[in-house]
């Protein structure tokens, strides 16, 4: 069954996104998602979160599969996320996490990492793909596949093969340094010997 956790940023316009949801088995709500994806059309499975963002109407509708968590340390998304992992859940795709907000935007992203030591997790936007790498590996492109990647440690040493702007041993001190790259074809490789990478790839 594919879970879907729709965070409260855009709602997806791009193809890629919708076609995830139209696929969902589980669509997990944020929050104020909710009004949002019955706009759309479809259903929640649960609405998680501190629940300040619902109207009467979504409250009384679905008070069924509400779950409340006052948790201030964390955010909507942390929270849909370790319910998922309550429901032993393994896999989710996360959608609607981007735009609106700059600072949530990049909160939502540099969360992936955390997760990523729990469930797996992908973020799909309406440009592109954010996936965790916990270990060196290849991964699929295309040539000219337009590619970011991100580290949370800035002392990690990361390199790459198939790349048009090769990484060598180089420390990503800051999120800018490994951005704005290219797959020069069917895949590339990220070599590096502790932490964890996200890797940007647009569609």
């Amino acid at each position: 069954m594919k879970t879907i956790i729709l965070a409260n940023g855009q709602y997806p316009a791009h193809d890629v996104p919708l076609q995830h949801l139209a696929e969902a088995g589980l669509i997990v709500c944020c929050d104020g998602a909710t009004e949002k994806l019955v706009a759309h059309g479809l259903q929640p499975g649960a609405i998680v979160g501190d629940l300040d963002s619902l109207t009467d109407e979504i409250r009384n509708r679905f008070s069924d599969i509400l779950y409340p968590d006052p948790d201030q340390e964390t955010n909507d998304l942390t929270k849909s996320v370790k319910w998922c992992i309550s429901r032993g859940i393994k896999e989710a795709i996360i959608l609607g996490a981007t735009c609106l907000r700059e600072d949530h935007t990049l909160a939502n992203i540099s969360l992936l990492a955390e997760y990523y030591a729990c469930m797996k997790v992908i973020m799909y936007t309406d440009s592109g793909v954010f996936e965790v790498c916990g270990s060196s590996q290849q991964i699929a492109s295309y040539r000219g596949q337009q590619v970011s990647v991100f580290s949370i440690d800035p002392e990690m040493e990361i390199s790459s093969k198939g790349l048009r702007y090769p990484l060598d041993s180089l420390r990503l001190g800051n999120w800018w340094r490994g951005t704005l790259n290219e797959a020069e074809g069917e895949s590339f490789s990220l070599e590096f010997d502790r932490g964890f990478v996200i890797v940007f790839r647009e569609y």
